[in-house]
This record gives structure tokens, sequence and C-alpha cells, in this order.
């Protein structure tokens, strides 16, 4: 991999990481694009590449992540079952299923499908002034294990760790702007464990050269993130999340009739 394409893996990982459209599918189309070799690296490089991404969140929230041990053992909680489930498929998920192309566009249409009929649900529920609250800490353990739980989906590429968690939020009744925040800080525990599973599993993976190929994406995709995060919470406070339904519906569609 060149400093050139790791630099474009690291744009693309930055501003797709927290939207519900897929990051890890994004980031394999577009090495298949860019017909980035060895297979392996680039694997773990779409892994934990994610780190540059999750430091901008860590950075944006580092005050509101501190500011209630409640809210951290909330993180703690939905971050359990995500590890639990990773730990058992790593090996089948980045053997088997991140270089199948009609898995990925499969998951990018029937994912689009679910985001624009959960919306429409969505907005005909009558929500209570407490769910339409601003403040993520309301979210509760329960729904903090379920959101978890549902997360976990994303380890079928195309799916979006951030849309699952979206969907399942929406599904419980939580307000569009406190899903999307508690998205982003479960992303720092889920994507710092999954780098570390990899790395552990792979130590000798990276090279010197590749490790400054690395660095390249990792800060790329670390500045590019704070855009795709101030973006969304933006977006939110006047759309719904239809808009990137269409567009994974359109992407997947694109992709079979790339792959006919």
């Amino acid at each position: 991999m060149t400093i050139w394409q790791s630099l474009i893996m690291g744009i693309v990982e930055g501003l797709t990481e927290f939207l519900p459209i897929s990051s890890t599918a994004h980031l394999i189309i577009t090495g298949e694009l860019l017909k980035i070799p060895d297979p392996d690296f680039f694997k773990t490089f779409t892994i934990s590449i994610q780190l540059g991404a999750i430091l901008a969140v860590v950075i944006l929230y580092w005050k509101k992540i501190w500011s209630s041990w409640n809210l951290i053992g909330k993180i703690i909680a939905a971050a359990i079952p995500t590890a639990i489930i990773g730990v058992a498929l790593h090996n089948i998920v980045k053997e088997y299923l991140m270089e199948n192309l009609p898995l990925i566009a499969s998951s990018l249409l029937i994912g689009g499908i679910i985001i624009i009929l959960f919306e429409r649900w969505y907005t005909r529920k009558k929500m209570t002034s407490a769910s339409q609250s601003k403040e993520v800490n309301n979210i509760t353990y329960k729904q903090a294990v379920i959101l978890g739980t549902t997360q976990s989906l994303a380890m079928v590429p195309g799916v979006s760790r951030s849309g699952a968690t979206i969907i399942g939020g929406l599904a419980l009744g939580i307000s569009r702007h406190n899903i999307v925040e508690f998205s982003f800080l479960l992303a720092i525990p889920t994507m710092i464990g999954a780098t570390a599973l990899d790395i552990y599993k792979n130590p000798t993976l990276f090279t010197s050269s590749q490790l400054t190929v690395w660095l390249v994406g990792f800060i790329t995709a670390f500045i590019t993130a704070i855009i795709g995060v101030k973006f969304l919470i933006r977006y939110v406070q006047k759309n719904d999340f239809q808009g990137f339904g269409w567009y994974r519906i359109a992407l997947g569609a694109l992709i079979f009739l790339f792959l006919i």
C-alpha cells in the first residue's frame, strides 16, 4: 500500500465511520478500486485505522465522557455483548466475510430498506418528553445492553456499526440526538477492542514501511472524522436518516451491477 492509497483510505474512513452507511464496506470497495495488494495487511489496516476516527470522538467528547461515571458504566455495559460476540466470530468475519462483495451489497441494500422503514415508523410514533431529552445519559442500562447487542450485527461487512446502533435506538424509542451520541461513545471501547484483538492475532504483520503507511491513514482518519462527527450532529437536528437509507440502496445496487 502506498502513502497516497493510505491517504485516500483515511479520508474514506473518517468521513464514513460514524454515518450509518458502513465505513468497512466503503473501505473494502475503495480498496478494490485502488487495487491494493497484500490482503492480510489490508484487512488489519481497515480495522486498525478506525482508531484515528475513535480518537476524534475521545477528544470531542472528553468532558462529557468523564462528567458521569453512570454514563461510563452504560458504555461498558453496552460493550460487553459486542466483545463476547466479536471474540467468538473474529476469525470467521476476517477470513470469509471481508472480501465478499455480494454480501456487502446485500447488507447495504437490506440495511437501507430497514433504515427507511424504521424512520417512517419512528416519525409516526408519539415520543414522550423524557425520550426526547437531549441528554445521552437518559439511556438506561437495559437499553445499553440491547444497543451493544444490535451493534454486534455490524461484524457483517456492510451492516454499519453506527447504523445498527441507531436502528436499535430508534426501535427502543430513543431520540435521534441521544442515539447518535451514544453510538459515538460506544465506538470507543468497541474499536479499541477490535484493533487490539486483531493485532494480538497478527503481531508481526506490520513492517516499518507499513507502519508509516498506517500512520498516514490514522492521522487522516482522525482529521476527517472530526468533520464527520460535527456534520452528523448538525444533520440530525433537522433531518432524519432516510437519506442515508436511500444512499445505501443506491450503493448496493451499483455494486451488484458492477459484479454482473
